[in-house]
């Protein structure tokens, strides 16, 4: 079953609903399989580079939403820092190490439901206009929900990606989420490609949700066309409703990158959050499920793996980091 939607994939065909389903249903040995056609279709359509972006945490804690993931909301009692919109040379900092240290594309965070008032925006753009300016690096902002307006602004600065997850499915998302709604989240996705910016769209996986769901989500990033696709796994932070979640198993992480892959063969789909703790000794397996990049270095509240580490898993494989051409990153 898996080889006829593979080779339709790699002649240019689509994965239709039903057959998402069905690789979705893979199990056992047949995952290996599945494995080693979502890496042909990376291959295929995607070749032997691997995106890596970083993040700066730029505003952070005291979000009044409800994200049951989230250690940044003010409504859990998540133990973790809470300060003030960065400076502008301080965000700059961050993204020129960045770009040292091996990324493509540094990303602008800031906790909230946008990005907060006319200084923090101005601070954002600004920020942005300098790392641009520099041509090292591409910029990335995660600011919450956007006005097309807003999203303007930003890329009149010089940023070129959007960052907005629709977390889930259409049909779970109530279960994460009460404080703002999935459409809320669409509306913004849609707002950044109407100001001409690429979007990133992904989600976080281990929340509860069903295989149906995770075929769902990965539809809709399709009939959104977004260009990026952050695939992260809950890492439970203790004083958050997840705090007592289990872990995905290694293999079940790998399967919903290839997944994604198959349903998405050419875009940019890279591990995030979480892949240390979930995928344990198979995260280098993360290419061979079809990932064409990653995030290094931390995250926002927690810790990841060194650049340098990265770097050289990359080179044991004989793949190669991407690298800066000053142009947009995506396929």
């Amino acid at each position: 079953m898996i080889r006829p939607i593979a080779d339709k994939v790699l002649s240019g065909g689509e994965v239709t609903p039903h057959e998402a389903a069905a690789l979705a249903g893979v199990c056992g040995p047949d995952v290996h399989d599945l494995l080693y056609w979502a890496n042909r279709i990376r291959e295929r359509f995607c070749g032997d580079e691997i995106h890596l972006c970083s993040i700066v945490n730029a505003r952070s804690g005291a979000c009044p939403e409800d994200c049951i993931f989230c250690a940044q909301s003010a409504r859990h009692s998540a133990n973790v820092p809470a300060f003030p919109m960065l400076a502008p040379e301080q965000i700059v900092s961050a993204g020129r190490d960045a770009a040292r240290r091996g990324a493509v594309c540094v990303g602008i965070v800031t906790s909230g439901p946008d990005p907060g008032s006319e200084r923090d925006l101005q601070t954002v753009c600004e920020a942005a206009a300098e790392l641009s300016a520099t041509g090292a690096i591409n910029v990335c902002t995660s600011l919450g929900h956007l006005t097309v307006d807003q999203a303007r602004r930003l890329a009149v600065a010089g940023v070129q990606r959007i960052h907005h997850n629709v977390e889930t499915s259409r049909r779970f998302f109530p279960s994460i989420c009460t404080t703002h709604g999935y459409e809320d989240r669409v509306r913004t996705v849609r707002a950044a490609k109407a100001a001409g910016l690429e979007v990133c769209s992904g989600g976080i996986f281990g929340l509860g949700e069903s295989w149906t769901d995770r075929v769902e989500m990965a539809l809709e990033l399709r009939e959104l066309d977004v260009c990026s696709v952050p695939i992260n796994f809950l890492n439970p932070i203790p004083g958050t409703p997840c705090e007592h979640n289990e872990l995905l198993a290694p293999l079940d992480c790998l399967k919903i990158i290839a997944l994604f892959r198959f349903v998405l063969p050419r875009k940019l789909i890279k591990t995030a959050g979480g892949r240390e703790r979930n995928l344990r000794d198979l995260q280098s397996w993360m290419y061979y499920a079809g990932a064409n990049g990653t995030m290094t270095g931390n995250y926002l509240t927690t810790a990841g793996r060194a650049p340098e580490e990265d770097l050289q898993m990359i080179a044991d494989l004989g793949l190669r980091p991407q690298r800066h051409s000053g142009r947009r990153t995506s396929k």
